[in-house]
């Protein structure tokens, strides 16, 4: 069978806790081979990068393996990957980068479906030099990101395009292949923020447009560490360092004291945890991953299918957007039911969810908080059929009364 959720399950110990984990947005389970490299790595000597002993020359493989593992996952060069604690401080570091030599007149574009970690960098150095935002605005009946708006906000003056490659929140996937295009025929670079869409996505740095790409590992189970790929590695040597050496060259530029080795050992296991999710996989580890991902996304997409169209046969529950690509993280809303009273029913009932009832990015665009907030979840890997069930009758089950 190519893609065994069963066999894949056996991989996660923390699924043993009874528990239905519909958290996958806040970062999937830990698979026992990425708990046992961060173990191993941690028990054996490890230095720092630039001796000639043993220990120094592991931490030095340690940094090239992970910078190789996520070159092969977006398809970039490895010398175009920057290593860091998360996408959040990655991105800030880029921004600052960028942003380094705007003046008043130049303009960066956001959008609305994106992440705060993709957007707050940028409005921040705007600010800070002068610069001007624009932003790219949701339908608020599909949630999708209209690709058209980009022909009138991308302008000469245009910097950076940051923009989510899928929404955690709600799924939506927007047409990066468009944006990208109409933003370079400008002389903009292009940001992608591809840590919700990497678990489920085959992932293609050229296929996007992107300029950097960022991910975090955390989504498909890794250790606490994000990453910026760039599509051409000289763009770093173009960019102001924030490193504390003087000479540093290439990634290093971005990175900002010793790195956390055995958590970039848990990154390797991670990504070869990736790259096997499809046991018929073969070829290096960049195909074993297009061939795996692409196995996921097509079991995603028939658990999301069944699930949404169970939520949506359930006449008090509202399922927020319909947009035609996406990935398997949904919202939705329950008639009278607050969302903080609804995690609470399904914790009751060992499903792990959570409500976002404070008006911010996408929710506050949509006024959701005017309604008590919606419920969010988000499928893994590992999400069974059975799971799914679970979740749609302890839904059914929420009325007014649990208000």
């Amino acid at each position: 069978m190519a893609f065994d959720v069963a066999a894949i399950r056996g991989q996660f110990p923390a699924l043993g806790d009874g528990w239905i984990h519909l958290d996958a947005p806040a970062g999937m389970q830990v698979p026992e081979q990425v708990a046992t490299a961060v173990s191993t790595a941690l028990r054996a000597p490890v230095s720092a990068p630039g001796g000639v002993f043993p220990a120094s020359q592991r931490a030095g493989a340690i940094v090239d393996a992970a910078r190789r593992s996520i070159a092969d996952l977006v398809g970039c060069d490895p010398a175009g990957v920057v290593l860091g604690p998360n996408p959040a401080v990655l991105l800030q570091r880029l921004a600052e980068a960028m942003g380094a030599g705007w003046v008043i007149g130049d303009e960066v574009i956001v959008s609305r479906l994106d992440h705060q970690q993709n957007i707050v960098p940028w409005l921040t150095v705007a600010q800070r030099s002068g610069a001007t935002t624009r932003w790219a605005e949701i339908d608020i009946e599909t949630c999708e990101l209209p690709a058209w708006q980009y022909e009138s906000l991308i302008t000469h003056r245009t910097k950076v395009v940051a923009v989510t490659a899928a929404s955690g929140v709600v799924g939506t996937r927007p047409d990066l292949a468009k944006i990208t295009s109409l933003a370079h025929a400008s002389g903009a670079l292009v940001v992608v923020d591809a840590s919700s869409a990497a678990p489920f996505v085959p992932m293609d740095i050229k296929a996007m447009g992107a300029d950097v790409v960022a991910v975090s590992a955390t989504a498909w189970g890794g250790p606490t560490v994000g990453a910026l790929a760039f599509a051409d590695p000289s763009l770093l040597d173009r960019l102001p360092a924030c490193s504390l050496g003087p000479n540093q060259a290439g990634p290093g530029r971005l990175e900002l004291g010793q790195h956390a080795y055995p958590l970039l050992a848990g990154l390797v296991a991670s990504i070869e945890y990736l790259a096997n999710l499809d046991d018929t996989a073969s070829g290096t580890r960049r195909e074993r991953l297009q061939t795996s991902i692409g196995s996921a996304k097509s079991y995603q997409a028939g658990m999301l299918g069944k699930l949404i169209s169970e939520l949506r046969g359930l006449l008090h529950v509202t399922v927020i957007g319909d947009a035609m690509r996406r990935i398997p993280a949904l919202a939705f809303t329950v008639t009278d039911v607050k969302a903080s009273n609804a995690i609470v029913h399904l914790a009751d009932r060992g499903v792990c969810a959570f409500a976002d009832d404070v008006p911010s990015g996408v929710f506050a665009a949509l006024g959701v908080a005017e309604v008590g907030g919606a419920v969010r979840i988000g499928l893994a890997h590992y999400t069974t059929s059975a799971e799914i069930d679970a979740l749609v009758e302890a839904v059914a089950a929420l009325t007014s009364r649990s208000n």
